[in-house]
């Protein structure tokens, strides 16, 4: 039986009806249209599907949807605006952080709630900070220097 509730997402209220055992990942992509948030392994292990909720990373496919009722999510669509890309997501494009871009958004939301907590990290703690988020085109040094990037960009 479907549950009727409030989802706060990127700044917007939405309301959807949702199976109970349906993840926020299936609720973001299948009932909202957001599809930023991509489905890599549902289990937790990929990162792909990494949201913002309520500042914390977390994998959307290990959350149920009705848990996030009434909190605050924040996907890849809600990073930036139309006009002007978030100093993170810039980052990416000017130092190459994105090959593919499967992992690019999950990527790009560990990148910037690392940032947040901690805004001049070292390499090491750069690569504690995504180590949720596996890229199978990279090999992580050209996001580790978009990371980099993106953290003197936003001190200034």
């Amino acid at each position: 039986m479907k549950r009727l509730i409030t989802l706060n997402v990127n700044g917007r209220q939405h309301e959807v009806a949702i199976e109970p055992r349906q993840s926020l990942l299936q609720v973001l992509r299948e009932e909202l249209h957001y599809t930023g948030t991509k489905e890599g392994c549902s289990e937790g292990e990929c990162g792909a599907c990494t949201v913002i909720l309520d500042g914390q990373t977390v994998d959307s496919c290990l959350i149920f949807g009705l848990e996030a009722a009434g909190r605050e999510v924040m996907t890849i669509e809600g990073l930036g605006a139309d006009d002007a890309l978030h100093p993170v997501q810039q980052a990416f494009v000017d130092h190459g952080g994105a090959q593919c871009g499967f992992c690019t958004p999950g990527m790009i939301l560990a990148a910037k709630a690392l940032l947040e907590q901690n805004p001049n990290p070292t390499d090491e703690e750069i690569r504690w900070g995504i180590s949720g988020n596996l890229c199978r085109c990279t090999g992580y040094v050209k996001i580790v220097e978009a990371i980099k990037a993106a953290a003197a960009a936003m001190q200034t």
